[in-house]
């Protein structure tokens, strides 16, 4: 059992959970306390109870044991989530955000985005589960107020301009975003360094400042994750 928690030093509503053995390991204060979401162990400490943070399940976890410096989503953010699948990241997130933030979900498969519903969801006031393609982002404007932060986790050939044409429609002015970039889900022909370059261009071309990039092996191969701010251009 651990013997003491400690905040993270850099990030809010991300935790350590110290142990006996010197050990530290990744965790978030559960919003759902009595639930995990993904098999994870649930620890209590004193009056609250963490959830363990698998960075081998999770690639922000992942992005932060790689040395992440920048982690823009913090308590009390709305997030919009790209590709939340059955929500093991965005349930995490959900916890950062607590119950002053929210994290729209959206999600295009609808076995996964039923699982995401009824296993985390209907658990978590936060969380808005929202069926839909994320290349269309004009089809759930509706269902989406302006958010601070977007993260962006699809497996399409276009990851940058997906999250990009999200972010006109969403994202305020000096807000964040996170990309995941799956290399082989671009092309599997080109190196993944090539690949990111190109995706980071496609950023910075519709408007962001990248700030922040960590490669995410041994935890996800050929994949990275990318940080950048949003700056609107201004319409003449």
């Amino acid at each position: 059992m651990p013997v003491e928690v400690e905040e993270h030093e850099k990030f809010k509503g991300v935790f350590w959970l110290v142990f006996e053995d010197g050990s530290r390991k990744l965790a978030t204060r559960n919003l759902a306390p009595g639930r995990n979401v993904y098999g994870e162990r649930l620890i209590r400490v004193g009056e609250e109870e963490y959830r363990l943070w698998d960075a081998y399940r999770s690639k922000l976890a992942a992005s932060i044991l790689k040395g992440l410096e920048v982690m823009p989503i913090r308590p009390g953010d709305k997030v919009l989530y790209l590709g939340a699948a059955s929500g093991t990241t965005a349930s995490h997130v959900s916890d950062i955000v607590g119950p002053e933030g929210h994290v729209y979900c959206v999600e295009f498969a609808p076995r996964v985005i039923q699982d995401l519903l009824n296993n985390v969801c209907a658990y978590r006031p936060n969380m808005s589960p929202i069926l839909a393609d994320a290349r269309l982002p004009h089809l759930y404007a509706h269902l989406v107020e302006e958010v601070d932060v977007i993260y962006c986790d699809i497996a399409q050939p276009e990851q940058a301009k997906v999250l990009a044409d999200n972010a006109d429609l969403f994202l305020a002015d000096g807000g964040w975003i996170m990309l995941a970039i799956k290399a082989r889900s671009i092309d599997v022909t080109k190196r993944p360094s090539e690949l990111f370059r190109r995706e980071m261009e496609v950023l910075e071309a519709r408007g962001f400042d990248i700030e922040d990039r960590v490669h995410l092996e041994p935890f996800d191969k050929d994949h990275a994750m990318v940080v950048a701010c949003f700056r609107r251009r201004s319409s003449k």
